[in-house]
C-alpha cells in the first residue's frame, strides 16, 4: 500500500523529472533543495533503485526512474483529474486551462470570447498563447490546442469549429499596377508572399468550382513565419496571399484587401479545430472554453 508520505515523494519525484533539476523542482515547490534531495532519497530507498543519475552540472533519470515517472506521472495526473471533476462537480468549473491559438485569429477575433470566458469563471486560471508554430500538445501540456488544417487520422480528439477555406487575396491598388488573376495557373506569373509555416509554400493545392484539383508552383520574392507580416505584405501591394479567409475578415471588411479566384480554395478543405488530448473524462472548464468559442465561431464565421 502507498502511504500519504510516498504520494508526496512521488509529486517531488516527478516535478525533479520534469525540469531536470533539482534546484527548480524545489522553487516550484516552494521547498529547499535539501528537502527535495532527502525526499528523492526515501524514494529510493522505499524502491530500493537509483531513480536519478546526478552530476555537479546535470540530473538525469536511470532507465528504472524513466520506467517508473512513466507510469507515475500517468497516475498522479489520473488522481487529479479524478479530483478535478469531482470538484466540478460540486462547485464551479475550477482549475488550471492551458490553450495555444493561431496569433492573427487570437489577436483579431477571440480576445473579446476569451476575456468573456475568464469574466465569468474566475476559478479557472488561463494560460493562453497567440503562436503560429505546430505545438506538441501533449509535451508542453496543452490542454487545447486551436488549428486550421484537415483533418488527419491523429491521437488527439479534433472538434470542429468553423468552415476555414484558404483562398487568395491581395489589395486592389496590386490589381491596377499588376492586373487580376482569373485562373489558379495565372498565379505563376505574380509575386506570391510565401507563408513558411506552411510546408507547401512554393506550390498551392486547389479546388475549383467543378470540383476539379490541381497544382500550381508559386513565386515569391517575400517570405515570412509570421501570418500578421504576411496579410500587412498584401495590403502593402507587395503580392497576393493564400491564407484562411477568416484571418482577413477585417481587412476584407475595411476595403483593404479583396478577394480573387472566388471560385477556387486550398484542398483538401481546411476547417477551425479544437484539438485535446484524448481522455475519457474532459474536464468541465475545458468543455466550457471549448463551447464558448464553438458560439463565437457560430455568429461571427
Amino acid at each position: 500500500m502507498i502511504s500519504i508520505n510516498s504520494l508526496s515523494r512521488i509529486e517531488i519525484f516527478i516535478e525533479v523529472a520534469r525540469e531536470n533539476s533539482f534546484s527548480g523542482a524545489a522553487r516550484n515547490l516552494g521547498l529547499t533543495g535539501s528537502a527535495v534531495s532527502k525526499q528523492i532519497q526515501h524514494l529510493e530507498d522505499e524502491l530500493k533503485v537509483k531513480l536519478f543519475t546526478r552530476t555537479t552540472r546535470k540530473v538525469s533519470l536511470t532507465e528504472e526512474g524513466a520506467i517508473y515517472f512513466e507510469r507515475a506521472s500517468f497516475a498522479i495526473d489520473e488522481l487529479k483529474e479524478a479530483a478535478d471533476e469531482i470538484h466540478e462537480l460540486r462547485d464551479t468549473p475550477r482549475g488550471n486551462l492551458k490553450v495555444s491559438i493561431p496569433t492573427s485569429l487570437g489577436t483579431h477575433y477571440l480576445k473579446k470570447p476569451i476575456a468573456e470566458f475568464a469574466k465569468e469563471h474566475p476559478d479557472v486560471t488561463l494560460d493562453v498563447s497567440f503562436d503560429d508554430r505546430m505545438v506538441d500538445i501533449t509535451e508542453e501540456r496543452f490542454d487545447l490546442v486551436l488549428r486550421i488544417g484537415a483533418l488527419q487520422d491523429s491521437s488527439l480528439v479534433a472538434r470542429r469549429l468553423a468552415p476555414a477555406p484558404i483562398q487568395a487575396f491581395c489589395s486592389s491598388q496590386y490589381i491596377e499596377q499588376y492586373g487580376q488573376p482569373s485562373t489558379p495557373e495565372d498565379l505563376s506569373a505574380h509575386n506570391v508572399v510565401a507563408y513558411t509555416r506552411n510546408k507547401g509554400a512554393q506550390e498551392w493545392r486547389y479546388q475549383g468550382p467543378d470540383g476539379k484539383e490541381g497544382v500550381v508552383a508559386l513565386t515569391s520574392t517575400f517570405k515570412t513565419d509570421f501570418a500578421e507580416m504576411m496579410i500587412e505584405a498584401a495590403c502593402q501591394k507587395i503580392g497576393i496571399i493564400i491564407c484562411p479567409a477568416i484571418f482577413v475578415k477585417k481587412e476584407l471588411n475595411s476595403g483593404e484587401l479583396v478577394q480573387i479566384l472566388p471560385d477556387y480554395r486550398s484542398y483538401p478543405e481546411r476547417n477551425l479545430y479544437a484539438v485535446f488530448p484524448t481522455r475519457q473524462y474532459i474536464s468541465t472548464r475545458l468543455r466550457l472554453f471549448i463551447d464558448k468559442i464553438k458560439a463565437f465561431c457560430d455568429d461571427n464565421f
